[in-house]
């Protein structure tokens, strides 16, 4: 797209110029910041950091805690700009596409006359705190976010294009985005249905064999169905020894999760911990690579794995020696799919979130033991087909890193007039 014919210094930080017809105003002579009392029958905005600021019941969301009283919520009608004060700097800036109310932990903002369109605004602050200028008004004082209060927002200089402008630049960037989050929502589709087919295919080595016209025995397990006639039918008990070592306080932080298995973890990272970790470190588990490690109140998820590395973790994981089985074989067995309903049935409690393996429980689950050779050859067949299908993630991931890297471009040249839409 071709640039407008002519530019000014535009005197904002984070932009180096503007079109010569624009202007540039401070924040509070764009802005009023409304503070209404809410309605009674009013429901929950929240703002996310896409930049949708919609009821909480429109989104599936995890990790939020109910207050249980509602202290200075505020009312929001549709159409207004809303910034999260706390994470405006990863994105949280949008137009309330209903009424409600909120917390008074975001902006609720007004144009003051009409030449100004809130959705033109809302990507412009967006983009001031995805690029990093909103963060760096901070810079030194907080480590992880950025308290975007009104007053600090009010002293900020913005473009001001004139309104006809504004309302082409939101339409042309809101059908060339959409186009974009469909392709990208494709390709993540992909990835989902790719990663699917590499725990199906780890899942049915491991219980099936190699052999296709192999002999066969039901293995008695429902989800499990038919497994090879040869196959022993033992109780983990014959692999695994519990065993808790202490007193290594210096080693490396690990952690096992469901989707990587057991990590690195860096102590000194506040986002990164979100549960607590001790100055004294003696009291943690030492493990070997080679170890198996159970985190048992979240076994019932998939978390537990063969460690890959030495170190430390929780003491309120089990730690087993590993014993008459490959450790390859025995790792991508029992973080497959085939396995984790045993956990999962295995572990007990009076609520999901708070079960537990007992440790005879744990010793109980069975596990499908084909012959030594047999193990190694479903372990090289199984990194083959996973190589292959890891190759066509990469891919994917790339071209969607791409697309979300073009989007941000496109949307930051837009909005800061380094583009002219207006004859596209």
């Amino acid at each position: 797209m071709e640039r407008y014919s002519d530019y000014k210094d535009s005197g904002i930080p984070w932009i180096v110029e503007v079109p010569k017809h624009w202007e540039e105003k401070r924040a509070k002579y764009l802005f009023n910041k409304e503070n209404r009392i809410p309605e009674e029958t009013d429901e929950v905005i929240t703002c996310f950091r896409d930049g949708t600021v919609t009821l909480r019941k429109n989104r599936r969301i995890t990790g939020f805690t109910e207050s249980f009283k509602e202290i200075g919520y505020q009312g929001i009608k549709k159409g207004d700009l809303v910034i999260h004060q706390m994470d405006a700097f990863a994105g949280s800036t949008g137009v309330s596409d209903c009424n409600g109310k909120a917390t008074p932990v975001y902006s609720v903002c007004t144009p003051k006359d009409n030449t100004l369109l809130t959705q033109y605004y809302a990507k412009v602050i967006r983009l001031m705190g995805l690029n990093g200028f909103i963060q760096s008004l901070y810079r030194g004082i907080r480590e992880r976010s950025s308290d975007f209060r009104f007053e600090t927002f009010a002293r900020q200089l913005l473009p001001v294009p004139p309104l006809q402008e504004q309302e082409k630049i939101v339409s042309y960037l809101d059908g060339k985005t959409s186009k974009i989050d469909a392709y990208v929502a494709d390709k993540e589709r992909e990835i989902e249905l790719l990663q699917e087919l590499k725990q199906t295919a780890i899942a049915d080595a491991v219980t099936k064999g190699l052999n296709p016209n192999g002999k066969m025995k039901d293995s008695g397990i429902s989800w499990i169905g038919m497994i090879p006639e040869h196959y022993e039918i033992k109780q983990l008990r014959s692999f695994l020894s519990l065993f808790s070592e202490k007193g290594h306080g210096d080693a490396q932080l690990l952690s096992v999760t469901r989707e990587q298995g057991v990590i690195l973890r860096d102590k000194d990272n506040k986002e990164e911990n979100h549960n607590f970790v001790p100055e004294d470190l003696s009291g943690y588990k030492y493990i070997e690579k080679g170890d198996f490690v159970i985190n048992k109140m979240k076994a019932w998820q998939g978390s537990y794995a063969v460690s890959n590395y030495n170190g430390i973790v929780s003491p309120a994981y089990y730690t087993c020696k590993l014993k008459g089985v490959n450790n390859d074989f025995f790792s991508m067995a029992i973080r497959s799919k085939a396995y984790v309903g045993f956990f999962t049935s295995y572990s007990k409690g009076i609520r999901v979130g708070q079960w537990d393996l007992d440790p005879n429980a744990l010793k109980s689950i069975p596990f499908f033991l084909p012959p030594i050779e047999e193990q190694l050859s479903i372990v090289s067949h199984i990194e083959r087909k996973c190589a292959k299908i890891s190759s066509l993630i990469t891919e994917l991931e790339s071209e969607i890193n791409y697309l979300k890297e073009y989007k941000q471009r496109l949307i930051a040249d837009c909005v800061t007039g380094q583009v002219n839409v207006q004859n596209v």
